[in-house]
């Protein structure tokens, strides 16, 4: 549902200069292959619109979505770059990717063929498309013996282009010697793949290998194109990963973009032993004065977020929360009644900086097992997004 009014203090803020600033980064970081930035899943979190139109600002000259409807969406709003379809598309969506002119990846006859005939019977140009080869990752994707027969079959097609050649990482942020080897080996299979092709006279126009990971830390991998997600919105899959950043560019880094902020809206005090919230799980070391702010775990604020110590920020002091997270509240622990100054009112920082301590999504990932990613993702719908800074048009 979509909200019209909103009334409830809780927001996340979106830095747009950010965003441009991290694709310009990144940008000169890979140069001169070309910069895809990926805002599929509404950017990360971000909003898709606004980030791509900063991210274009940037120097990014491709975008790319998970879906025909994502990079529909990108074309009503009047982005005329070229747009990358991450999957195949489903049968019924590769007629309207084709007339917004959408580039597709494929990997099987059938939607090659679907393809072409589709394009035929629409009276439109030839269809540049992006064949996909699966190097490792067992997602989506041919198997490179498989590749050159998709490729015969592209160019036999009247209305298809082999556009590119492309695969995915599956380990490029990983420390381990494994790692890197299974990366090295990613890379191998794609070139011998490649020159398969170019034996047959079959070269792509372009070729790209490399997400963040890939193109921080394998050179090799850069091509004609990378496509950064997570590093567009600030973020280094790993701390290695982000020092490599800052020498790569004599000390310059990304900058996050997002932050997740809401306000104490009733505080009360509650005496030494008190629980709070459900379950009473914890008893209250001491009077304290408790603060209550309207976010939950239906806005992406982990239930497990008390279970594991996790702070938040109120006038730049962390501070934790005083029992479990709940759907639309969490209750924080505020110290000491006779100490405490929090009020209502008050900024409430989840995600971000306050003063001079920043809490981030790496320091939420690790609390709980996961991935940056997933934590900026799963700040839900409910959390308006407040776009700051540049606004291209």
């Amino acid at each position: 549902m979509e909200m019209a009014e909103r009334w409830r203090p809780a927001w996340a803020d979106v830095d747009l200069d950010a965003v441009v600033h991290n694709a310009a980064l990144l940008g000169r970081l890979v140069a001169p292959a070309e910069l895809c930035a990926v805002v599929k899943a509404d950017a990360y979190g971000h909003g898709s619109l606004a980030v791509a139109r900063a991210a274009v600002a940037g120097g990014a000259s491709w975008l790319a979505v998970a879906l025909v409807e994502e990079g529909v969406a990108l074309r009503e709003a009047g982005l005329e770059v070229p747009i990358l379809l991450l999957s195949e598309p489903p049968a019924d969506g590769m007629a309207e990717a084709i007339a917004r002119g959408l580039s597709p990846t494929v990997y099987t006859e059938e939607g090659i063929a679907m393809l072409d005939r589709l394009a035929r019977e629409g009276g439109h140009p030839p269809v540049g498309v992006h064949l996909k080869v699966d190097t490792g990752m067992h997602r989506v994707g041919a198997a490179p013996a498989e590749i050159p027969a998709l490729a015969r079959q592209i160019d036999a097609a009247p209305h298809l282009v082999l556009d590119a050649l492309w695969t995915h990482f599956a380990v490029a942020d990983g420390a381990r010697s494994s790692d890197r080897e299974f990366t090295n080996a990613q890379v191998a299979r794609f070139d011998e793949t490649l020159a398969a092709l170019v034996a047959e006279g079959l070269r792509p126009r372009l070729e790209h290998l490399a997400n963040t990971a890939g193109a921080i830390a394998t050179p090799a991998a850069r091509r004609h194109m990378v496509r950064c997600g997570l590093g567009l919105y600030g973020l280094a899959p790993t701390p290695a990963l982000e020092a490599a950043i800052g020498e790569l560019t004599g000390g310059d880094g990304l900058r996050p973009a997002l932050s997740f902020r809401t306000q104490v809206t009733f505080v009360r005090e509650l005496d030494a032993s008190e629980r709070v919230s459900y379950g009473l799980r914890r008893p209250l070391p001491e009077a304290s004065r408790v603060a209550i702010a309207p976010v939950g775990y239906a806005d992406g604020v982990p239930r497990r977020l008390f279970d594991v110590g996790g702070h938040v920020l109120i006038n730049g002091v962390r501070r934790l929360l005083a029992g479990s997270v709940t759907m639309d509240q969490i209750i924080i622990d505020c110290g000491p009644s006779d100490t405490s100054d929090v009020k209502v009112g008050d900024e409430v920082v989840l995600l971000g900086r306050q003063g001079d301590d920043e809490i981030g999504a790496r320091e939420w990932a690790e609390h709980f097992d996961t991935i940056h990613y997933e934590i900026l993702c799963d700040i839900g719908p409910r959390v308006p997004r407040r776009h700051t800074g540049t606004l291209p048009s």
